[in-house]
């Protein structure tokens, strides 16, 4: 059987599905995603997670609380690995009429996710790396591997609406990722925590 480990940025797979329309989606098992996209001959080995933890938004004040409860329920899955980024605050403002407003940018993702890659790389823990991500920023990474590690496989999985053609170019295979895929891979509505809360799907998502 040939052992896969599965990269998946988080950011970039939530605004693939925000471009789509696929709000419905949101509340991922990507666990459960990453069995449903392996082959018959491939066994899943482990599945590491990226995101950051977002800043409030004064126009959608109940996001951060939606991003923490799916966060507290990705958590609860036992082979999941979460590495974070974090936001950083941007001051952006307007040539015109001068007005100016934060905004923030989610940082380090490509980064960790390097260096998971080339670190399980080393230590042997895959024969395929499946990368659900569209950031061609992880053209390096990826090249890097395949370099290094010429035996190896390196497979994007593109989000909707997140295609790159470089990483199509240096990837050894790449695919987008459907909905049928995403709609077979969703959380229960409602998971109890370790602590014994109820965690429950949100209502509505943006």
């Amino acid at each position: 059987m040939q052992r896969v480990v599965v990269y998946i940025d988080g950011f970039n797979l939530y605004y693939g599905l925000r471009e789509k329309s696929w709000q419905r989606y949101y509340w991922l098992d990507v666990c459960k995603l990453a069995k449903n996209l392996l082959l018959p001959h491939q066994n899943l080995q482990a599945v590491r997670y990226f995101t950051t933890r977002i800043a409030p938004d004064p126009i959608d004040p109940d996001k951060k609380s939606r991003q923490d409860t799916y966060i507290e329920a990705l958590e609860t899955l036992p082979d999941l690995k979460i590495l974070y980024g974090y936001y950083l605050p941007k001051q952006r403002s307007c040539s015109k009429c001068g007005n100016a407003w934060k905004t923030y940018e989610e940082k380090m993702t490509d980064v960790n996710i390097a260096v998971e890659l080339l670190g399980d790389g080393q230590d042997g823990l895959f024969d395929t790396a499946l990368v659900v991500s569209g950031d061609s920023d992880l053209v390096g990474p990826v090249r890097a591997v395949l370099n290094r590690y010429p035996n190896k496989r390196m497979v994007i999985a593109f989000p909707p609406a997140r295609a790159s053609k470089a990483l199509r170019k240096v990837a050894t295979a790449s695919f987008t990722i459907g909905r049928d895929k995403l709609k077979a891979s969703q959380l229960p509505n409602k998971i109890s925590s370790p602590g014994g809360y109820i965690l429950k799907r949100p209502p509505s998502w943006r």
